[in-house]
């Protein structure tokens, strides 16, 4: 039976000491080979999400937000995301993802239209990318 169910506890995560951000390598844990998934954790007033984008290999990322808020900024316009929301951010967009007074917690899912899944070594256990 191809089944895997984990807590987000189970998860390997990569943490950010200085900012607090942290992420749970999601797509590793349940052994997805066909997109990447993470779990995102920032704190409050947090900043430290890169502003990036994703034009050089097309991949296209999807927010879904499962506790707090936190603002979208993508290229000079800004989204909530809270509770209920889900964005998709296409590869060219600079994006970055911005707390207020609240902590966020997101699951971000990529991939390129198209074309099989690669998988970066940033979401493998021991990894830096």
């Amino acid at each position: 039976m191809a089944v895997t169910v984990k807590r987000l506890d189970d998860l390997d995560e990569h943490s950010h000491t200085a900012s607090g951000m942290s992420m749970k390598l999601a797509r590793h844990g349940l052994d997805v080979e066909s997109f990447g998934m993470q779990v995102i954790d920032m704190p409050a007033n947090c900043d430290a999400h890169p502003e990036h984008d994703h034009a050089e290999g097309g991949q296209e990322e999807v927010y879904v937000v499962l506790e707090g808020s936190a603002t979208l900024h993508v290229d000079d316009q800004q989204f909530p995301l809270e509770l209920g929301t889900i964005a998709r951010v296409g590869p060219a967009q600079k994006r970055k993802i911005v707390t207020g007074s609240d902590p966020v917690r997101f699951i971000a899912l990529g991939g390129v239209p198209g074309k099989a899944y690669e998988i970066p070594a940033f979401s493998k256990p021991g990894q830096d990318g």
